[in-house]
């Protein structure tokens, strides 16, 4: 079965297992060997502790499929907002995508200044859940590529591409 134009769940794991926070819903525009990309507005999100929030606004994000990340290219109204969570490759179903968040995040903002969140929520799980060495050269490695890439501007950080899927999401789903 194809994932395009299906409406799937997006589940985020910790690397213990355990659920760290649940999407509802979110449409596939496109899918191919290396990535997943799926369109959400007013996805409900459901966080570990049991909290229930709403997103502000329409986002395109991308999942790899092969390297350790996944980019929420949020759409606002001054700009295309990048919040890449450092994480293992995606995995998806007919009904969900799900991967495994490391904390790690970078941040690509519209005047594109670029910001690494949560430095320290990764070195205290690191510790807590035992991320080898190995795993922390990947994720680390990971980081410093993303920003190399929102640098250069390269895949996935070009707004004109965020658009075009966002417009792919919204002539397939005019009715709504």
């Amino acid at each position: 079965m194809s994932l395009n134009n299906h409406w799937l769940s997006i589940q985020s794991f910790k690397h213990n297992g355990s659920l760290h926070r649940f999407w509802d819903r979110g449409f596939v525009v496109e899918n191919n060997d290396d990535f997943i990309v799926v369109v959400s507005k007013r996805a409900k999100v459901i966080e570990s502790n049991g909290r229930r929030w709403f997103t502000k606004e329409p986002a395109v994000t991308i999942f790899s499929k092969k390297e350790w990340w996944n980019a929420i290219c949020m759409i606002k109204k001054d700009g295309i907002c990048y919040y890449c969570n450092i994480a293992s490759p995606a995995l998806a179903d007919k009904n969900c995508i799900r991967y495994i968040d490391y904390d790690l995040d970078a941040k690509l903002l519209q005047n594109k200044e670029i910001k690494i969140l949560d430095e320290v929520e990764y070195k205290h799980h690191k510790d807590y859940y035992k991320y080898g060495d190995d795993l922390d050269a990947v994720l680390r490695y990971t980081t410093k590529l993303l920003i190399e890439r929102m640098k250069k501007e390269e895949f996935p950080f070009q707004d004109n591409l965020i658009r075009d899927y966002f417009m792919m999401f919204e002539e397939k789903n005019k009715k709504e």
